[in-house]
C-alpha cells in the first residue's frame, strides 16, 4: 500500500524559449493533456533567465534561431548561471545539422530535437530529462540534509568533549604528589574520563575509566561514573579500598540499564605515610609504575572483569610499595592501540619503551609520547580518545 503521508512526486515543469508564438502554442497543446506536466512560455530570449528564475523549470526547451540572442549563446548563459547549471536543456532546431548539434552538446545541451516532433516523443523526452533533474535535486537535498545532520552531531560531540574536559581536575605542580594529564578526544568522542583527589590527609585516590563505544551516549555514562567516584556516592563502597569501589560501580551501572554499554576502570589509593599503593582494575590496561633510577618497569595489572557486564562480582585489591621519586602512568587503550600506515597495530612493548625513559627537566613524557604517535601513525588525530595521567611521588 502506498504511504498516504509520503510527499507527492514532483512533476515536470517545462519552460519553452522560442520567438515564434505559434510554436509556443503548438508545444503547449502537445503537453496540455500530460498529467503532472506544467508549461511556461517565454517569447523573448533576453528575458529567458529571468523567466526561468520565476518558474524554476525542471527542463528547458529552446529554439536555436532567435533574434537578439543566439540560441547557442543562450545555452552558454544558462550553463554559466549556477541556478540553471544542471537544468536539462533540449534544443529545438528546424533541421539536423551535425556541426551545430555538436556545438550545442559541447556548450551543455542535453538533447536535440528537430521541431516539431511527434507529441509522444516530446512528452517522453520531457519526462525523461525532468525525472533525471528531479532525482539530482533530491540527491543534493538529501546530501545537504546529511551534511547538516553531521555538523549538528559534530557540534554535539564537541560540546560533550568540552563538558568532559571541564570536569577533569587541574594539574598539580606542587605538593608530595604532582599530577599532569592529557585528554585528546577523538572526532567521534570515546567514553574516557579520569580524576584524582585526596580522600583525607594521608590518602590520595586516582582513577581512569573508558566506556565502550563512541559518541555522546558513551560520554554521558563516563561522566555519571566519574561523578559517582569523585563525590564518593557509591553505596557500600569504601573509597580507601579499591576492590569495593569497583564492586559498587558494577552494581550501580549494569549494562542492561545503560543501553548495553559497559566500561573499564583502574582505581588506586596511595597511602602517604607508608608509601604504599593499593589498586584494583576492571578490564582496564595496566598502570605503569616507574621506580626511580633502576630502569625497572612494573605493570600494575588490571585483572578484574569489565564493569557492568555481570552482576554480583567481587573485585580484589592489590598493593605495592611506591618509592620516592617514582612515576605512575594511567592511560586508556587509545594511547597505545595505534594503526600503522603499513598495516597492523603498534606493539604494546614499543609503547612502554617510548613512555619509560627517565624524565628530562621541563619535558612532559606524555607530550613526547603524543609526538611520537603522530610520527608513526602519520596522523594528527586519534581513532579513540587519548587519555593519560602522570603522577610523580616526591
Amino acid at each position: 500500500m502506498p504511504d498516504p503521508h509520503a510527499p507527492a512526486p514532483r512533476g515536470a515543469n517545462v519552460l519553452l524559449v522560442d520567438d515564434q508564438p505559434i510554436i509556443g502554442e503548438a508545444v503547449r497543446r502537445m503537453l496540455a493533456g500530460e498529467e503532472g506536466v506544467a508549461f511556461h512560455y517565454c517569447k523573448d530570449a533576453p528575458a529567458a533567465l529571468a523567466k526561468a528564475a520565476e518558474v524554476q523549470p525542471t527542463v528547458i526547451l529552446q529554439d536555436l534561431v532567435m533574434p537578439e540572442v543566439d540560441g547557442l549563446e543562450l545555452v552558454r548563459r544558462f550553463r554559466a548561471d549556477a541556478a540553471f547549471r544542471d537544468v536539462p536543456i533540449i534544443v529545438l532546431s528546424t533541421k539536423e545539422e551535425p556541426a551545430v548539434k555538436a556545438e550545442a552538446f559541447a556548450l551543455g545541451a542535453n538533447d536535440y530535437i528537430v521541431k516539431l516532433p511527434d507529441k509522444l516523443e516530446l512528452a517522453a523526452r520531457v519526462r525523461y530529462h525532468s525525472r533525471g533533474y528531479i532525482a539530482l535535486q533530491e540527491r543534493n537535498e538529501a546530501f545537504t540534509a546529511l551534511q547538516a545532520s553531521r555538523q549538528l552531531l559534530a557540534d554535539d560531540i564537541a560540546t560533550a568533549a568540552r563538558y568532559v574536559r571541564s570536569l577533569l581536575p587541574a594539574p598539580q605542580d606542587t605538593g608530595p604528589i604532582r599530577a599532569d594529564w592529557r585528554f585528546i578526544p577523538s572526532a567521534s568522542l570515546g567514553g574516557d574520563a579520569f580524576g584524582y583527589h585526596p580522600l583525607d590527609a594521608d590518602h590520595f585516590a586516582v582513577y581512569l575509566l573508558d566506556v565502550c563505544g563512541h559518541g555522546v551516549g558513551a560520554a554521558l555514562l563516563s561522566v555519571s561514573a566519574l561523578n559517582a567516584i569523585r563525590s564518593e556516592a557509591l553505596p557500600a563502597a569504601d573509597f580507601h579500598d579499591p576492590g569495593t569501589v569497583l564492586a559498587a560501580l558494577n552494581r550501580a551501572f549494569p549494562m542492561e540499564r545503560q543501553n548495553d554499554m559497559f566500561f573499564t576502570v583502574w582505581y588506586g589509593v596511595h597511602h602517604a605515610p607508608s608509601g604504599r599503593l593499593r589498586w584494583a582494575g576492571g578490564g582496564h590496561p595496566p598502570a605503569l609504575l616507574l621506580p626511580p633510577g633502576s630502569g625497572e618497569r612494573r605493570l600494575l595489572d588490571s585483572d578484574g572483569p569489565l564493569i557492568g557486564a555481570v552482576d554480583g562480582l567481587e573485585f580484589t585489591s592489590s598493593e605495592i610499595d611506591v618509592p620516592a621519586g617514582s612515576r605512575l602512568f594511567l592511560y586508556s587503550d587509545g594511547a597505545f592501540e595505534i594503526n600503522l600506515p603499513a598495516g597492523g597495530m603498534w606493539a604494546f612493548e614499543d609503547f612502554l619503551r617510548t613512555l619509560a625513559p627517565a624524565p628530562v627537566h621541563d619535558e612532559s613524557p606524555i607530550d613526547r609520547l603524543v609526538a611520537h604517535i603522530h610520527g608513526i601513525s602519520g596522523r594528527e588525530d586519534f581513532n579513540d580518545d587519548f587519555s593519560m595521567i602522570e603522577l610523580r611521588f616526591a
